[in-house]
């Protein structure tokens, strides 16, 4: 456990992908079996514990230390886990448990007995330890390494080992393996061959798309391109195999238990990508109803029925068992058209192609994708093979251009990681006709850390009143907020709310009272 704590507390200093990637390869090349496997499930989010969660790290926390010391620095710190790492009693009762004796204690215990076992390793272990012990337990490590940067770190490992294996080859296999991952180091070690998922509905590393900007759009030759609409839903992986089948999102998450109505909608073995809509009639619906569907484990059938789903095709990975990524994109496209018109399905439809014969229609035909409330274009190189990552001038996305609104900081709390000792993430308002300011987004980006800086301050010399962790503000800030598009919601008491919002501009010169009025957001509101 020692090792695992000196890994996340240098992975949280350390701000280069680079030396990431080093930090990580030195532990998985100097920790034993099955220390590093159990590591490796936590860094990439596949390690959690039913019966220990942060419920169990309070009531642990609340009995060894005054509950009211203990809400006030977690006021100030802003991690549960961080405060309780550094305001336990030190005692060095015993030596700190592996991680291995974590995950099989966690696992095997009753409930009841938790907050004792929590006590003593906590009793005997440091700060550091401590609280990469908390941080393994809530599954929340926050130390600026994705599963991305593990299985780029795995690659070079097996480099290291006389392997060549790439980062998409680990992805390729991923899914097909479980902690602690023992066919998995045989295989980046050179004992066996690549695991094989035997049938498995394993995951695909998808490609992704540059933002178009000025300079590509001049060097742009319309001829070699295919243009597609840019829907605003989320990107989902469709798998079946013998083996089963499965849902991924792009992050490569199994979300098949949140869409029921979804399961078994492919009829044959294959690999489609696409985009997960709400459709009624025929019309997709705003973001924020398929906002209902999303970040739930399942779904109660009054949602299902009043948020029906759709998955629009946009790409064919495998028919059946055979690999098309490296075909051309156009003849892809074929393939799919010929998959869906032998598996012709109400749950899925085509990603229609927009005809078009310059960059100057693309230009007028972007130009109008608001007023279609479309997300904007996807430009598509008809020779494109089907490559994992974002390989530049092959696809490029072209969003519409945001809105903007000047709005008045109302909130703002503590962020996380190494921006939990800031007040940076900021909740704003817009002016109503009666006078009140009502909240309309929060934003946490945006900005430099030079600008933090400076509004961290702010925020401390003009705090009215404290919520917890949350301050608010004496009207005085102004913020030019950039956003996708706006919508109604129930959930906000403006009525209203932003997709993608975002800080462009700090307008310190701007007196609060002219910040934007609430109707002027209303209007926004497309459809």
């Amino acid at each position: 456990m020692i090792a695992f704590a000196e890994l996340l507390d240098r992975l949280t200093l350390t701000p280069g992908r680079l030396a990431k990637i080093a930090l990580l390869r030195r532990f998985f090349e100097t920790e034993a079996d099955p220390d590093r496997g159990w590591a490796l499930a936590a860094l990439t989010g596949e390690l959690s514990f039913t019966a220990a969660k942060a419920g169990l790290i309070r009531q642990v926390a609340e009995a060894r230390v005054d509950p009211l010391l203990l809400g006030l620095s977690y006021d100030f710190v802003g991690d549960l886990a961080e405060t309780v790492a550094l305001i336990w009693p030190a005692r060095t009762e015993a030596a700190p448990p592996s991680v291995t004796e974590i995950v099989a204690t966690l696992r095997s215990r009753p409930k009841g007995e938790l907050p004792g076992v929590l006590s003593s390793w906590l009793d005997g272990s440091g700060p550091n330890v401590r609280y990469a012990l908390l941080k393994l337990i809530t599954g929340s490590l926050r130390v600026g390494a994705s599963a991305r940067l593990a299985k780029t770190a795995l690659a070079e490992f097996a480099a290291a080992h006389g392997q060549v294996v790439a980062p998409d080859d680990v992805e390729e296999v991923w899914h097909g393996l479980s902690p602690p991952y023992a066919a998995l180091w045989d295989w980046l070690e050179g004992r066996t061959g690549a695991p094989d998922a035997a049938g498995a509905p394993v995951f695909r590393p998808p490609m992704l798309a540059h933002p178009l900007e000025a300079g590509d759009l001049a060097a742009l030759e319309a001829s070699a391109f295919a243009a597609e609409w840019k829907w605003d839903g989320i990107r989902v992986q469709l798998v079946r195999a013998p083996g089963g089948e499965r849902i991924f999102s792009r992050g490569a998450e199994d979300v098949s238990g949140a869409f029921p109505d979804l399961a078994g909608v492919l009829p044959a073995d294959a690999v489609l990508d696409g985009e997960l809509l709400v459709v009624r009639d025929g019309v997709v619906a705003p973001f924020a109803d398929l906002q209902q569907r999303l970040n739930r484990k399942s779904a109660a059938a009054k949602i299902v029925a009043a948020f029906p789903l759709r998955v629009r095709l946009y790409d064919i990975l495998f028919d059946g068992a055979e690999d098309l990524r490296a075909l051309p994109f156009v003849a892809r496209r074929a393939r799919l058209e010929a998959w869906l018109a032998r598996h012709p399905s109400g749950r899925m439809d085509l990603s229609a192609l927009i005809a078009f014969g310059s960059v100057e229609e693309l230009v007028a035909i972007r130009a109008g994708t608001r007023a279609a409330s479309i997300e904007g274009l996807m430009l598509k190189r008809l020779d494109s093979p089907y490559v994992p990552g974002r390989p530049r001038g092959l696809w490029w996305k072209w969003k519409r251009d945001p809105l903007t609104i000047d709005a008045v900081v109302m909130y703002a709390q503590r962020g996380h990681g190494k921006r939990s000792s800031f007040y940076s993430d900021y909740t704003f308002g817009l002016w109503r006709e009666d006078g009140e300011l009502v909240p309309v987004g929060k934003a946490y980006s945006g900005f430099t850390d030079e600008e933090l800086v400076r509004l961290d301050r702010w925020i401390r010399n003009h705090t009215t009143r404290a919520y917890g962790p949350v301050r608010e503000v004496e009207r005085g800030l102004v913020l030019e907020v950039a956003f996708d598009a706006a919508q109604y919601s129930g959930r906000h008491k403006s009525g209203v709310a932003l997709r993608f919002p975002r800080v462009a501009r700090l307008r310190w010169d701007k007196p609060f009272e002219e910040a934007d009025r609430l109707e002027t957001l209303v209007r926004m509101i497309e459809g």
